[in-house]
């Protein structure tokens, strides 16, 4: 099978060392920045650089890059967080040129404007197969240069089918659980968005102010594993995130002030030193977070049989 992958970053070299190292498959790779594309090659992420004439020749093309270099809405020169396409037309001008049953992927993190412009293109382009996912797993550093084969092992992936065949479905599962994820979810853009506004953009807006206390600069010596945890995604792609934060703010602003409310609980119990009623908001998260657990390996458990 030939693997078309554009935007060579993290999770893009990520994608394309762990088929190389763990498929036969070919993967061919593009990036806005040649720099990317020649470590690419170094480290043995791509077979070759994509050219105009190779996209027939692909039967996936993986889109590594933000929802608007997806859509084409390109601001300046066609980049956005280090990755990008040659070109501002987006997944448009490349969908002309794939072979009819050729399957379109993103790895963004919103599915919204993904699945938006995937349902046009669905019109157009009808021999075509179109399908968002979202691979749980990264670092808090970006590049190809921090790409790992091992990046996506043990880790999830969520599939959003816009328009796919139940046996190209099946064959993304086997291809997916074939370079190291453990889970494949199916789910819709909908519940995507809203779910990782709190699992994963509300941890990085968290870590963010967490890290802009001037006690920081005081922290060494003084800190250990608390501050290490909630500090490590405060080290983000700004850009990047900026435009996954704006586009879903809904759900991101829901998440936003619940928090804020059980913040102002938590401090005003503190503030009246009212140890009872503290002692009881801890205990009660302190259970749910352990229940939580507790499911969450009866799920994983459940998911992999």
């Amino acid at each position: 099978m030939n693997v078309g992958i554009i935007g060579l970053g993290l999770i893009g070299g990520s994608l394309g060392r762990a088929v190389k190292a763990k498929t036969e498959h070919r993967v061919f790779g593009m990036d806005i920045n040649p720099d990317a594309e020649e470590k690419a090659l170094l480290l043995n992420a791509i077979d070759r650089t994509l050219s105009d004439e190779e996209y027939g020749e692909l039967d996936i093309l993986i889109y590594a890059v933000t929802p608007r270099i997806f859509a084409g809405a390109n601001d300046t020169n066609g980049a956005s967080g280090g990755n990008g396409t040659k070109g501002a037309d987006g997944v448009r001008a490349a969908a002309g040129r794939l072979k009819d049953g050729a399957v379109i992927l993103d790895v963004a993190g919103t599915k919204a404007v993904i699945t938006a412009e995937m349902k046009k293109l669905t019109k157009e382009y009808p021999t075509l197969e179109f399908v968002a996912a979202h691979p749980m797993a990264g670092r808090e550093f970006s590049g190809v240069n921090y790409s790992s084969p091992s990046l996506f092992e043990r880790a999830s992936i969520l599939l959003v089918p816009v328009k796919a065949e139940l046996d190209t479905l099946a064959a993304l599962k086997k291809f997916f659980v074939g370079i190291g994820f453990d889970c494949v979810r199916f789910t819709t853009s909908e519940e995507h968005d809203r779910i990782i506004a709190y699992t994963s953009q509300l941890p990085h807006v968290l870590s963010s102010c967490y890290i802009g206390s001037p006690t920081a600069e005081f922290h060494y010596g003084f800190s250990a594993g608390s501050f290490r945890d909630l500090s490590r995604v405060a080290r983000m792609n700004a850009e990047m995130w900026t435009e996954l934060f704006t586009e879903n703010k809904e759900n991101l602003l829901f998440e936003l002030d619940g928090m804020l409310a059980r913040l102002k609980e938590m401090r005003d119990r503190i503030a009246r030193s009212d140890t009872d009623g503290l002692k009881e908001l801890l205990s009660s998260n302190s259970a749910k977070k352990e229940a939580l657990d507790k499911a969450g390996r009866a799920w994983k458990k459940k998911n992999k049989e």
